[in-house]
């Protein structure tokens, strides 16, 4: 990775460099908060089906 920083800055292509690292930065930021996203969908619906599963033993006893 240091050579191609160093072979980048000799060139004088330090923006484009500046611009690479932003665009892998905020691509792994979004694959993050998508994952996050994910298991967190995952963890409500299986509160949702345990709230389902406790009123169908509430009302199987009524």
């Amino acid at each position: 990775m240091e050579d191609v920083t160093r072979s980048v800055i000799e060139r004088g292509d330090l923006a484009h460099l500046a611009l690479f690292l932003w665009a892998s930065g905020a691509s792994s930021l979004l694959v993050w908060a998508l994952r996050e996203l994910a298991l967190s969908n995952r963890r409500f619906n299986d509160f949702v089906q345990e709230i389902a599963r406790l009123n169908q033993r509430f009302n199987g006893r009524e």
